[in-house]
């Protein structure tokens, strides 16, 4: 159960400081708008985490397919969630979406091998 929650707490926190740190890269300023990112990832990062470990441990489904089902899942969604309440207006809210998760997932997905190793 401990692992569990160490690998909840470490994907978020991997996803929370790689997203807010490339919204800062990519010119996002407004404390609003670094909010609503925080919240975003809240809201959706502890959901794929979940599905995923599910999927790992109760299916036979590829990894490679439910992987890409949920990070095209949580694009879309986060993507219409910054078209909604960003005060940025650019970069787009899909193209935001699109690199801010393509950089959580690959540097997240390299690190966060690393760290459970060390830790679990």
């Amino acid at each position: 159960m401990r692992e569990v929650f160490l690998t909840f707490a470490i994907c978020l926190l991997l996803t929370i400081v790689l997203e807010e740190g490339t919204a800062l890269i990519l010119g996002i300023r407004k404390g609003f708008d670094l909010i609503v990112i925080l919240f975003v990832n809240i809201l959706t990062n502890p959901i794929v985490v979940f599905s995923g470990l599910m999927f790992e441990a109760y299916t036979t489904v590829p990894r490679a397919l439910y992987l890409t089902v949920l990070e095209l899942a949580v694009f879309i969604t986060e993507a219409l969630i910054y078209r909604k309440l960003l005060y940025a207006q650019k970069p787009s809210p899909f193209i935001l979406s699109l690199v801010l998760n393509s950089v959580s997932f690959f540097i997240g997905t390299s690190i966060g091998g690393l760290i459970f190793k060390l830790i679990l």
